[in-house]
């Protein structure tokens, strides 16, 4: 498990897009106990939260200790500082595993078998992530050409993404995949901001002293047409598994 965001931990609390409630909803249909959840990687605890309405007991890991230091602090959710791969968790512990836009981080059978360690027979694991964010018209090339304009700079594992997570191992019981997205009305200063908690521009910014996406700032001005917020899109995919 590589940790690529405790540099952007204030950014990526403050810019990254929600989930969309449908989706959460989906997962929990599947689900059929609620006394333990684990959320792997959980970043800021944004997916922690969201569960911890639903569970008796939420734990939320990940190796940042940065990012952790940005989630809400709710009595059911227990943050620590752990690998995917490895922990201090019982066998047979969880109804439902949750891992959102971070599996490609991890090493992918250590990880899976500290799933089946852990998951009760029956119970839930949830991966999902997000791809490439999209607007209507000139502006989407723009949003392109800065991402694919930083190619060299993205760690390998963001393939997956690029991949929709269609060729990442899943060794369980797959549950019918369904498409989400995520939909969001944002300012020029929310989408930069955005851009900043990007693994890629943070690989640059430390390469070359400089910031990539300052040279589109005009660019996506020029673009931006009327009014203070555009709608963008990211597609979310989702796999869905059973022990």
């Amino acid at each position: 498990m590589k940790d690529r965001f405790s540099d952007a931990a204030k950014q990526y609390a403050q810019f990254r897009p929600t989930y969309p409630a449908a989706l959460i909803a989906f997962v929990l249909q599947q689900v059929s106990a609620f006394n333990c959840a684990w959320d792997v990687g959980t970043g800021n605890g944004q997916v922690a939260a969201v569960l911890s309405a639903k569970f008796t007991t939420v734990e939320a890991t990940d190796i940042s200790a940065k990012q952790m230091d940005e989630a809400p602090v709710i009595g059911n959710v227990h943050y620590q500082i752990l690998p995917a791969e490895k922990t201090n968790f019982s066998d047979q512990q969880f109804d439902l595993i949750t891992v959102a836009q971070a599996i490609h981080w991890f090493q992918f059978n250590d990880f899976y078998a500290e799933v089946n360690r852990t998951l009760k027979p029956g119970g839930v694991i949830a991966v999902w992530g997000y791809g490439l964010i999209e607007t209507a018209g000139s502006l989407n090339d723009i949003l392109a050409n800065l991402y694919y304009g930083l190619d060299q700079y993205w760690d390998a594992e963001r393939k997956h993404i690029d991949e929709a997570y269609q060729k990442i191992p899943f060794p369980f019981i797959e549950i019918n995949e369904q498409t989400f997205a995520i939909e969001v009305s944002w300012t020029i200063e929310e989408l930069i901001g955005y851009f900043s908690t990007w693994s890629a521009v943070g690989h640059y910014k430390k390469q070359h002293e400089d910031d990539p996406v300052k040279k589109y700032v005009s660019i996506i001005k020029e673009h931006w047409g009327e009014g203070l917020t555009r709608t963008f899109q990211f597609p979310v995919f989702l796999k869905l598994g059973k022990k």
